[in-house]
């Protein structure tokens, strides 16, 4: 799993949200779209693209998209 492509999947979950402002190092929390719904969709594309089962503990404990990465990647 590469980290471009987790940005670029993570992205495609926001509607209202300029791709540009998503990258690593966005606290993804503060953004005015995110919420409970984002989170689910979140781990649902976590679970379809990769394969991997995340917690709503898990999105708790990161703070930056990369941070969510590191998460995934060491499942």
């Amino acid at each position: 799993m590469e980290l471009k492509d987790f940005i670029e999947k993570f992205r495609e979950q926001f509607d209202e949200t300029e791709p540009e402002e998503i990258n690593a190092d966005t606290y993804f929390k503060e953004l005015d779209e995110w919420g409970s719904l984002k989170g689910l969709l979140v781990m649902a594309m976590v679970s379809d693209e990769y394969g991997k089962q995340i917690k709503a503990e898990d999105i708790r404990k990161a703070d930056t998209v990369e941070d969510l990465f590191n998460i995934v990647n060491a499942l």
